[in-house]
């Protein structure tokens, strides 16, 4: 099967094409490892988060007077979707690197689905010598990300100014972020440079911060954020065959 995906496609389309990949056959198994992995670790969590958070609540209610009572029934809804919301966040940066291996090889197989040539990169061994590797190239994406994110954060602290523009500067960091998290498998796989990768997308701002918009706003809404992951490394790969894989086997990015 070869890809019948156009060029000048956005990257919102590419997201769209990643919600049709992962329901393929053939793709469905290397879709459901790590999904599985993020479900049970997050019902995991929050079922003891939950404990911790009903032992605050027994605490709060022994502390309040009986007139200020309405407030559990208004402050527990709120303290669940807070919940739900922070836990979301950080276990999808955690699942980044539980479901690095995992990503790698989704994108091998979305490559092979819409190129119909096969890409091995090694079998189960070579995948467990390999793991240093791809957990350093993880490394690498949270090296690049966290000064940033800091110099990004400081920027609230500015008065007026910082409360104004803040929002703005971090959505658009973290589409950039999403865009490079995701689009760095498909990379990775054919051993390209992560600076190499980088140079790549900004060529190709246009598609890459549509992208990168799309998934940093799908990534806020709690659940729907599990399936996530597969789709934008589906969708990144759709992206990696139709505007650098050739581009790149001859040294060169064309602009959007």
């Amino acid at each position: 099967m070869s890809s019948q995906h156009s060029p000048r496609k956005s990257g919102v389309n590419y997201f769209i094409d990643g919600l049709s990949l992962i329901r393929q056959p053939g793709l469905r198994s290397f879709v459901f490892i790590p999904l599985t992995i993020n479900i049970l670790l997050f019902s995991t969590a929050f079922y003891f988060a939950f404990g911790q958070l009903q032992v605050l609540f027994d605490w709060l209610d022994s502390q309040l007077p009986e007139i200020l009572s309405w407030l559990h029934f208004l402050l527990w809804p709120l303290a669940i979707v807070t919940m739900l919301i922070s836990m979301s966040f950080i276990f999808s940066s955690v699942m980044n690197w539980i479901a690095a291996p995992f990503n790698g090889l989704l994108a091998e197989k979305v490559e092979q689905k819409l190129t119909g040539k096969p890409l091995y990169t090694g079998g189960t061994k070579d995948l467990i010598k390999d793991l240093p590797r791809i957990l350093g190239r993880e490394w690498k994406k949270l090296k690049y990300y966290l000064p940033r994110a800091i110099l990004v954060l400081l920027l609230f602290f500015v008065p007026v100014l910082g409360q104004t523009v803040f929002p703005i500067v971090w959505f658009l960091f973290s589409a950039w972020m999403m865009a490079i998290q995701y689009c760095d498998y498909p990379f990775d796989n054919h051993k390209v440079k992560f600076d190499d990768m980088k140079f790549a997308l900004k060529n190709t701002k246009g598609t890459s911060f549509s992208f990168g918009a799309t998934v940093a706003l799908v990534s806020m809404i709690p659940i729907v954020n599990f399936i996530v992951m597969p789709v934008a490394i589906c969708g990144a790969t759709a992206m990696w065959v139709d505007k650098y894989r050739e581009a790149y086997r001859n040294s060169a990015i064309a602009p959007d």
